[in-house]
């Protein structure tokens, strides 16, 4: 009998994020709905338009299958749903305790201090009655053990593009630099693209950007997770740099992984 897992995360970049720190554990992709658990069928999209919208991304889980586990990985589609995201899978017949973990992944990108963003996601989980530890990136143990880890880190503002840009400088330090360059004249010509896009002058969508500028390099044309999922950002050495490695050894613990 497997150990069951469900992680629910912000976005699509984080799922790609999630598989790339969980494959070390032997963990591959479950292609085909027919190789899907039973406890976790429900969770496939069975219709489409979801939910009545023909603009509305179908929300297909990353599901991971080793010898010795199963794990769902969820995005929510943005922070503001990321319990509700908890709660509407577990209202799908899907038993808590049939679980060893149930985590969730969440940025601090927002100026709002990671102590806070965790304030925030504790109460929300607590009003359909899980209770999160006090710390964020701690874990409470029970049937299931109960998580949630702020990037980068648990204290900085911040997100992934945060640890990403710490590969890059590993991986791609010419194409970090060139991205970084590139960024800079938009940060620069800020008033007349002020109609057109983010605020660049604000750090988190600067690196988002950088980060998609070297992405469009690796991947022209695809999206950033393609460049997560296929190049070397979290590859190798990159997945023993500090911050990233505490990331892992908190799914490595929720789940139970060895």
């Amino acid at each position: 009998m497997p150990k069951y897992g469900y992680l629910v995360v912000e976005g699509p970049h984080d799922v790609e994020f999630v598989y790339r720190l969980l494959r070390p554990f032997q963990l591959e992709r479950i292609k085909m709905v027919d190789d899907v658990d039973d406890l976790f069928r429900d969770l496939v999209p069975s219709s489409f338009p979801h939910e009545g919208d023909l603009q509305k991304r179908v929300p297909v889980l990353l599901f991971l299958r080793s010898t010795s586990h199963v794990i769902a990985v969820h995005s929510a589609g943005g922070d503001s749903r990321l319990a509700a995201t908890v709660e509407e899978t577990m209202s799908l017949r899907l038993k808590p305790e049939a679980l060893t973990g149930i985590g969730i992944l969440l940025d601090s990108d927002k100026e709002i201090p990671a102590s806070e963003r965790y304030r925030g996601i504790r109460t929300s989980m607590e009003t359909i009655r899980f209770r999160l530890p006090e710390q964020s990136g701690e874990i409470a143990p029970g049937n299931p053990k109960l998580g949630a880890f702020v990037l980068p880190d648990n204290s900085s503002i911040g997100n992934l593009e945060d640890l990403l840009l710490e590969c890059a400088a590993s991986a791609y330090p010419e194409l970090l630099e060139s991205a970084r360059k590139h960024v800079d004249v938009a940060v620069a010509q800020a008033a007349r693209l002020a109609k057109d896009g983010e605020d660049l002058s604000k750090t988190p969508y600067r690196n988002k950007a950088i980060v998609g500028a070297i992405a469009s390099v690796l991947r022209p044309g695809k999206a950033i997770q393609n460049s997560i999922q296929d190049n070397q950002w979290l590859k190798g050495e990159r997945l023993q740099f500090g911050r990233i490695k505490a990331v892992q050894n908190f799914l490595a613990d929720l789940f139970e992984l060895t």
